[in-house]
């Protein structure tokens, strides 16, 4: 009596359950967790995917405010360069008057170590002049040698003239290392050896 009494109340559980829908709620209960446990890792996957976009576009940014910090230091060099170039023609413009050919201007001198000399100077046909002119010019050194006077002409394959409007002289010089350079000169000549122009500079 009693096995049967209890299993007459498990089956009476069991039927009452199935009646009440406790399973069929449970199931269905599952099933939207389950969704609802899907939805939150696609949020999830998308904010991780947007949270990785970011972080390349900010170092994909840094790269590249980078690159442009590097290009604008690059151009002001250049245009403090440039400016020093102009400022190096303005002061060397010949004038309009007298016959010459040419125009020596702006002889520069740098010692740069005992027994060598950095020069520079600027060579420009004279204003309305526009024939081109060939020749050489001539580097000639002049000062102390042990107490003495010396002298020391500079001659170089390198130092030909050859211009329409205006060329650049610049080159080195060495010297014995003994003596004290007082004075360089620069003399153009013409193919036919006539001075044309010239221009010292006192160190």
């Amino acid at each position: 009596m009693l096995g049967f009494c209890a299993a007459l109340g498990l089956w009476a559980y069991e039927f009452g359950k199935d009646i009440a829908g406790i399973d069929r709620d449970a199931q269905q209960e599952l099933v939207r967790l389950r969704e609802e446990i899907g939805r939150l890792r696609g949020e999830h996957d998308r904010a991780v995917s947007v949270a990785n976009s970011a972080d390349t576009l900010l170092k994909t940014e840094k790269a590249t405010q980078d690159s442009l910090a590097a290009r604008v230091k690059s151009l002001e060099a250049e245009n403090l360069a440039l400016t020093r170039d102009l400022a190096f023609f303005e002061r060397l413009m010949p004038s309009t008057g007298g016959n010459r050919v040419l125009n020596l201007r702006g002889l520069q001198v740098e010692v740069e170590a005992p027994g060598r000399l950095r020069y520079q100077s600027l060579l420009m046909q004279a204003s309305g002049r526009t024939a081109a002119f060939q020749g050489r010019y001539e580097l000639s050194l002049s000062g102390l040698l042990d107490g003495k006077a010396w002298s020391h002409v500079v001659r170089e394959a390198s130092q030909s003239v050859n211009l329409k409007q205006y060329q650049r002289l610049e080159g080195t010089a060495d010297y014995p290392s003994a003596a004290v350079v007082k004075i360089v000169e620069i003399k153009v000549y013409d193919a036919a050896g006539k001075v044309q122009t010239s221009d010292m500079a006192r160190l």
